[in-house]
């Protein structure tokens, strides 16, 4: 798929209007993610290669909730359970404010074959990772969002992680 590729022209637009970069190049077959890596910061993929256009936004999730004074640098997506069930919420959430339906991220070749319990979670409201991001200050959950009368997660406050790493 090409970035003419409708989905894929979406995803890209979504991501360089909340500041996460977008990059064209091509990608070795090793990488971890078919076609995508990212690499300084920036979502990288391979346009004639790209099956799955979805994976871009988890791997933006992983760029999105990196703490802010690494998100330039970052070039290496560390396996910490946190962050990747952050960035799982991140791009459901992302799926959501652009308008797919959320088996284009969580399709049926991903997430080691939990794609269907995810999808059911998040139908039935239970949102994963939603105190990380919250902890993040990228969403609040409904608790404090009705509090402040504000929207809950899925609604995100900030597309990008402003809390820095802590000590």
């Amino acid at each position: 798929m090409a970035l003419e590729d409708p989905v894929t022209a979406r995803i890209v637009a979504f991501l360089e209007q909340v500041g996460i970069p977008v990059e064209t190049d091509v990608i070795p077959e090793d990488s971890f993610l078919p076609a995508i890596t990212v690499r300084n910061g920036a979502v990288v993929y391979d346009p004639a290669r790209l099956e799955w256009p979805g994976d871009l936004l988890h791997e933006a999730g992983h760029v999105a909730v990196t703490p802010p004074e690494k998100r330039s640098t970052l070039s290496e997506i560390r396996s910490d359970p946190a962050e990747e069930m952050s960035a799982i919420g991140w791009s459901y959430a992302a799926a959501l404010a652009i308008g797919l339906e959320p088996a284009v991220v969580f399709h049926e070749n991903g997430y080691l074959g939990g794609s269907r319990s995810l999808l059911e979670n998040f139908a039935e409201g239970r949102f994963l990772a939603v105190p990380m991001l919250q902890y993040y200050g990228m969403t609040l959950e409904k608790r404090p969002a009705a509090e402040r009368g504000e929207q809950p997660y899925p609604h995100m406050t900030s597309w990008l992680r402003t809390r820095p790493k802590g000590p």
